[in-house]
Parts: C-alpha cells; structure tokens; sequence
C-alpha cells in the first residue's frame, strides 16, 4: 500500500473541496501539506458570461458558504486566488470536486503539473518521465524534479513539480488510475473528473480535462518539447500493470508513447536471439532481437547485440543505428562494457570501409569506456592504415 508522505514546505498547495450545506455549497481551502491545516484568506468566485460573484473570503477555519446558483453550471467558471499563489481558474460543475493552487514558482525554468479528480476512482497516479528518469510515487525525488504530493483516497491534488527544466531534454506526462491498474477497459479514469494543471511562474499555462467516455487506465496528457512547448496529447491507452516502476516512456519510438516493460519476456527473447546468432541464422536473431526490444524500449544490451546481428546480414547503416542506440541507453553495473562493445563494433564498420580516421575515434571510444587488449590492438592496425 502506499502512504501519503510529508511534503516540503515550500511546495504548498490548497485543497478546494465543494460540498452541499443547507443549500449552500460549503468550500473549504486547506493546506495539502499540514494535514487537516485551515488556511484563511483564500478568496473565491464564480464567473459566468463575463459576470463575477465575489463568494468571499475564507475564515479561520478555512471555509466560505457559495450560493448555488453558477456552482453546478457547465459554463460557470471557478477562480481562486491567494496572495502569493497562482489563480486557478477551473470549468464547472465545482460540486464534489477538489482543486489545488500552486505558489508562485521562482525558478524561470520551474514547472509545477497539479492533477485534481472526483472522489472515484480513489487513487490516480502522476508520472512524469525524461532521459533515464521517472518521476511518481515509487520515486518521488529525481534528477532536477520531484513528487510533492501523493493522494490515494480520491479528490488530489497530485503535484509533479520540475525545479529546472534542462533545454533539449523532453518530458512526457501522464495519469494512470492505479484503482483500476488490472482493468484495461475500465472508464473509471475517464469518468473521474481529471483536471491537470500546469503553472510557469506566476501563471495556470495550461489546463487539461479528462476526455469522457474513453476506455483505459492510463491517460498520457502533454509532453514538453525539448525547445520548451507544451504539446497536447490526450491520448488513453488500456494497460494490465502489476509494477508502474516498468511503465516506461518510449522515447525510441519517435513520439509520445508509453508502454508496460516486461523485462523476464525482454530477457528470454533477447537470449532466444543470441542462441539464433550463434547458429548464424542472422534473420531470426534480428527478429528476436527486435522483439526483445519491444518488450523493454531501453533494453541497451539487446539494441548491441542488434548492431552486431546486422552487421553480420550486411545491414550497415541498421548496424550503425542499433550500436549509438545501445551506447544512448546503457545503464546500470554493465553499461561501461555495453558501451565499449558498441563503440568496439562501430569502429569495426568503419575501418571495413576503410573510413580509418572513424574508426579509430570509435576504437578511442570503446578504449576510455573500458581497458581491453582488443581495442589497443585496433588502435595500432588503423593508425598505420591511415
């Protein structure tokens, strides 16, 4: 099970809970970051075609009564604003709903991501990801970004914020709805009243509302340009996931897309593959291969057993793409050793067309990566050859 954590203080949020009261709709603004905390002073209103009713202030108990009228009006729109914090302005219905607003950010390159939702399904998830990073509840604290906030009983906020955003990486976002993890089909996402708000600076930027009537656990919302734009994508996928640690973004697929990383089947094709290579059935080692890759899109191992696999079938260029996507995604104890078979195996390529000058930058390569007999000996052979 997961459990709410306690969050910095410097990333507060409010809590903006719509209820019926004699008639009234009673709100309630309330820290997300001291449990059960009252904040006063939140001022909210309702607009509609242009006409504002000032609903007040809140009191010390952090609560303010709204008349009924807009409240549950579709063209209605909700606006919170607090010295200090962004405005969060909102479509109705406001019944039942929970809104957050964030505070000013004062980092240029910051971006805070707030999601909201109804009281079902319970649990809904924010996961953002970027070159080798994945940031959600399992691993609130990442490189430049962190989770601040993880609800798990309906209604949010959920809060993704981006200290700094590094210019030419890309960022991809979404929800998954963890209550309905093992039911792809399930609408339960889709009928949940989903907000996502997205602040720079002082400013809402952007908000997104869950489309409805869709299928699927997993909404993927926007991603953010390596240039810094913000890019629609309000896409629903239907995912059976046991670990969200292995839904992962796709980034070698040229676009936005996610998929659910199946590692053991990753594995054992990759190792179906290498048992295809060595009886040089070279075809069904690339389909293995490729298929690994499939089941885990940053499988750096199976993308430099591909390289090799084409360049035995005489594929150059293929061999070429497969070994710089291998040296791309290494990781973890084994990535030197990855990396300086690639570089090994690119040099190869290139000193085969006696493109020698290359070859022997590749060789370099795979000899700062890794101390090996082979690659000295590659080196020595080029440098008389040019």
């Amino acid at each position: 099970m997961k459990t709410i954590v306690n969050i910095l203080a410097f990333s507060i949020l409010l809590i903006c809970s719509v209820t019926t009261v004699n008639a009234q709709r009673k709100i309630q603004i309330l820290s997300a970051v001291v449990k059960d905390k009252k904040i006063e002073g939140a001022e909210v209103l309702i607009q509609k075609n242009g006409q504002q009713t000032v609903v007040g202030h809140t009191d010390a108990n952090g609560e303010v009564l709204l008349q009924p009228a807009f409240a549950d009006d579709e063209n209605a729109m909700i606006i919170v604003k607090k010295d200090g914090y962004s405005t969060l302005v909102a479509k109705c219905p406001c019944q039942g709903l929970t809104y957050a607003i964030s505070p000013v950010m004062k980092n240029l390159d910051g971006v805070r991501i707030v999601l909201s939702w109804g009281s079902s399904p319970q649990d809904l998830d924010s996961h953002l990801w970027y070159r080798n990073q994945h940031v959600f509840f399992n691993q609130k604290e990442s490189r430049n970004a962190q989770l601040d906030v993880d609800d798990v009983d309906g209604y949010g906020p959920e809060t993704i914020t981006i200290r700094e955003k590094v210019f030419g990486e890309e960022y991809v976002y979404a929800v998954h709805d963890y209550s309905n993890k093992s039911t792809p089909s399930s609408r339960g996402l889709s009928g949940s009243g989903a907000k996502v708000f997205v602040y720079i600076g002082s400013s809402l930027v952007k908000t997104y509302y869950v489309p409805q009537g869709k299928q699927g656990n997993l909404w993927t919302v926007f991603k953010i340009t390596g240039g810094g734009e913000i890019e629609d994508i309000n896409s629903f996928t239907g995912l059976s996931i046991d670990d969200p640690v292995n839904l992962r973004y796709n980034a070698s697929a040229g676009v936005a897309s996610l998929v659910y990383v199946d590692k053991p089947e990753a594995l054992r094709l990759n190792k179906l593959g290498t048992q295809a290579y060595d009886r040089k059935s070279y075809d069904e080692a690339i389909r293995y291969y490729r298929a690994a890759i499939e089941k885990d899109p940053d499988f750096g191992q199976a993308y430099g057993n591909l390289g090799l696999t084409y360049k035995k079938a005489g594929m150059l260029a293929e061999a070429l793409w497969a070994n710089r996507k291998a040296i791309a995604l290494a990781n973890g104890a084994t990535a030197a050793t990855t990396r300086a078979g690639a570089y090994y195996n690119i040099g190869r390529i290139y000193e085969e067309q006696r493109e020698y000058a290359k070859a022997l930058e590749q060789y370099r390569m795979a000899k700062s990566e890794k101390e090996n007999p082979v690659y000295d000996t590659a080196i020595e052979r080029v440098k008389v050859m040019m």
